[in-house]
């Protein structure tokens, strides 16, 4: 009797968990079916987007690295985003360790402030860096482009790190400073280890932020200074070169590539610091 009735309990949870990985892989393959058509594309060998694919080549690999107006584009995004990166790092971890040292109407304040460019349309924000910037001369230009993405990636870090602290345990800085350590050597000697993995992937998601920015990029682009976001949108619209599936498969793979990496060291810490 027993049997038979965890049984009969156990077919509807069967059918439920049937149900859920069929939505679920139903919704992969709607996101990712775009992606997997890209990839067969950038291979062809015809002079226009097909699929599938009329014939195999890589010419269109080959036109990015030769084509100075691809691979100056790549190298443009490539020099801003890291230096986006270690900006968005350094004040993003501030921001984090100040706003968690916050309390009240104060720690709501500051945080919406700082979170502002993640919920503001990105075509209102570009807008209104344009009209600054435009001011101050600094479109089309590094240092606009470096001021503009930081803002941008900033909020990436910032939620990440505030993540971490949440959970961290403040009686290790206390027992630090009992110990005679300064502010600064409790910081790197025992809070950025333990919030290095949360780094990693705040790092991660600023550097996507920049490189992958378009919107912005529109308004502080110039003849000399055209990032490759920038280059692949006007590709599409002015010439259809299937350069651009090339690009769009390098890009998924070397994405793929870095997702792998950051998860394969956060992993390797969290094992470290459990053992």
């Amino acid at each position: 009797m027993k049997y038979s009735k965890a049984l009969h309990l156990s077919k509807p949870k069967k059918l439920g968990d049937f149900a859920l990985f069929s939505f679920a892989g139903v919704v992969a393959f709607t996101l990712m079916a775009p992606l997997i058509v890209i990839i067969p594309m950038s291979f062809s060998a015809a002079d226009s987007f097909s699929f599938p694919p009329r014939g195999l080549s890589l010419r269109w690999y080959e036109n990015f690295f030769l084509d100075p107006n691809w691979y100056r584009s790549a190298g443009q995004s490539v020099g801003i985003a890291l230096v986006v990166t270690i900006l968005s790092l350094i004040i993003g971890t501030m921001a984090a360790l100040a706003l968690s040292r916050m309390k009240g109407f104060l720690h709501v304040t500051v945080s919406g402030l700082l979170l502002s460019p993640m919920i503001i349309p990105v075509v209102v924000s570009g807008v209104g860096i344009y009209a600054v910037f435009l001011k101050w001369h600094l479109t089309g230009n590094y240092l606009g482009f470096v001021l503009a993405h930081t803002a941008i990636g900033v909020p990436f870090v910032l939620t990440t790190v505030s993540a971490a602290l949440r959970t961290f345990d403040r009686t290790l800085e206390y027992a630090a400073a009992n110990c005679g350590a300064t502010s600064l050597e409790t910081f790197f000697l025992v809070t950025l280890p333990i919030i290095r993995p949360t780094l990693a992937s705040g790092a991660l998601f600023a550097f996507s932020a920049s490189f992958d920015e378009v919107v912005v990029a529109q308004f502080l682009t110039s003849p000399d200074l055209k990032t490759l976001p920038v280059k692949m949108f006007t590709s599409v619209y002015v010439d259809s070169d299937p350069t651009l599936a090339a690009v769009s498969s390098l890009i998924i793979a070397l994405t793929t590539i870095a997702i792998l990496v950051v998860m394969r060291s956060n992993r390797a810490v969290a094992a470290r610091a459990s053992a």
